[in-house]
């Protein structure tokens, strides 16, 4: 009778989607049954089924790591000019300036600028879109920008509009992502 508590512990065990230690590695799992294991000498539990995985680690999809550290296709700035030219002359060749408006149209312009250099498909790009609008008074003004890059890659594209009433810089930064 002392004989027969390991197996029907091993049976229990099993029924629950436990798993079961062998005492030695030495013979292979025979199976019988209803997922009952006879002679079993080996670890064995039903995450190991093929049946019994589940969904989320199928589809768990792993990348290799590529060791590319420069792009293949290099950032092309007079193409992204002549987006950022046609654009600000689009939406400000017959504008007054006006404070609210330019709060307003600054935003506008900049996501139409980043979807426009978007469609371009430059890879491992990221973008910054900065657009500055300002009142034409006859005064003078300064903008500067500092990054830490790397100029063997990294690039930025600018163009200056103005009217009567206002004017617009507009940069684009394009910064390569290892």
């Amino acid at each position: 009778m002392t004989s027969d508590f390991p197996k029907d512990k091993t049976a229990c065990s099993l029924r629950k989607g436990g798993s079961v230690d062998s005492p030695s590695g030495h013979d292979f799992r025979r199976k019988e049954g209803r997922g009952r294991a006879r002679d079993s000498m080996s670890t064995v539990s039903y995450m190991d089924e093929p049946g019994q995985r589940d969904e989320v680690s199928r589809l768990a999809v792993q990348m290799e790591n590529t060791y590319q550290l420069g792009p293949t296709k290099h950032f092309p700035v007079v193409t992204v000019n002549h987006i950022l030219q046609d654009v600000l002359t689009d939406y400000l060749q017959k504008e007054e300036y006006e404070p609210e408006f330019c709060r307003q149209i600054t935003k506008t312009i900049s996501e139409v600028i980043k979807a426009r250099v978007k469609e371009l498909m430059i890879p491992r790009y990221k973008l910054i879109v900065m657009i500055h609008i300002g009142q034409l008074n006859g005064q003078s003004i300064l903008i500067g920008s500092r990054c830490l890059w790397d100029p063997k890659s990294d690039t930025v594209s600018s163009y200056v509009f103005r009217n009567s009433s206002l004017f617009a810089l507009a940069n684009v930064y394009a910064v390569y992502f290892e």
